[in-house]
């Protein structure tokens, strides 16, 4: 991607066609499936469960999952919840200073509208 304005945007334009298509009411593993579908047809490489290592003095104290690794470089988090907190945004940067990644994208797919929020390290 050239820009990860640009893949932000590509991945927001998935996001939304997986809400629109789907609608409210599925489990988040089904939105997590659709989103992969989503991205796998707009060229768009992700790892789903994507492991992240938590280093503690150079050495390995355990790991995350990410629901997803984007372009190696993008971090999303889905959820199915009435509404996002704080503990869901404290995830977020744990996953992204775990991997020195700049940007998570918290997406909330409860709702007919999907809703998400850039969290930033």
């Amino acid at each position: 991607m050239d820009t990860d304005n640009e893949l932000t945007e590509k991945v927001i334009g998935a996001i939304i066609e997986v809400s629109n298509t789907l609608g409210p009411g599925f489990l988040e593993k089904v939105h997590e499936r659709a989103l992969m579908i989503e991205l796998q047809s707009r060229g768009i490489s992700a790892i789903s469960q994507a492991p992240i290592p938590v280093n503690y003095k150079g050495q390995n104290a355990g790991e995350y999952y990410a629901d997803f690794l984007v372009e190696g470089s993008l971090v999303l988090e889905l959820k199915c919840l009435d509404r996002l907190t704080n503990v869901h945004m404290a995830q977020c940067l744990n996953y992204l200073k775990a991997s020195s990644l700049p940007l998570c994208l918290l997406v909330n797919f409860h709702y007919s509208k999907a809703e998400w929020k850039r969290v930033i390290n």
